[in-house]
């Protein structure tokens, strides 16, 4: 007795992911694009698909070093990076990305409180205490959150 719920079936699940960004008329996004570095392939995904359905054009990276080498300067509404990521940190690639666009609007993403600390030393003047995402977050909180670093 086996049970297929389509969950084994990989061309039924991009089927239903696919129908559903194409099929949903998105509004108050106004194209505004975004890039996610994170090395967490599968949140990255789902951060995409969720901010897609809101409107947004994403582009996403799961390696922080080819996402610097690919980044070009007023490409992006908001960035949003995570944190903790092999070969390079979020904070490190922040550094680079503001060398060589100092316009960039950036959000941290993380799970991990301590990183707050490690951010007013780096950002000691910085009175923005809405730099962060923290991770688990549900869409809707992620698209608000979004959007508020947008306005």
């Amino acid at each position: 007795m086996s049970s297929d719920n389509g969950l084994n079936n990989p061309s039924s699940a991009d089927t239903i992911i696919s129908t559903t960004t194409k099929s949903f008329t998105p509004t108050g996004a106004n194209n505004k694009k975004i890039l996610i570095v994170d090395d967490e392939e599968d949140i990255a995904w789902c951060f995409k698909i969720a901010l897609e359905c809101a409107g947004f054009i994403v582009d996403i990276f799961n390696d922080p070093i080819k996402s610097l080498s690919s980044y070009k300067p007023g490409v992006y509404d908001l960035l949003l990076l995570d944190i903790r990521m092999p070969r390079m940190c979020g904070f490190e690639l922040y550094d680079k990305i503001k060398e060589i666009d100092s316009k960039a609007n950036v959000c941290f993403i993380t799970a991990f409180e301590e990183y707050y600390d490690e951010f007013k030393k780096r950002f000691p003047h910085s009175e923005k205490t809405d730099w962060f995402i923290r991770k688990p977050i549900g869409i809707d909180d992620l698209i608000r959150s979004v959007k508020s670093h947008l306005n």
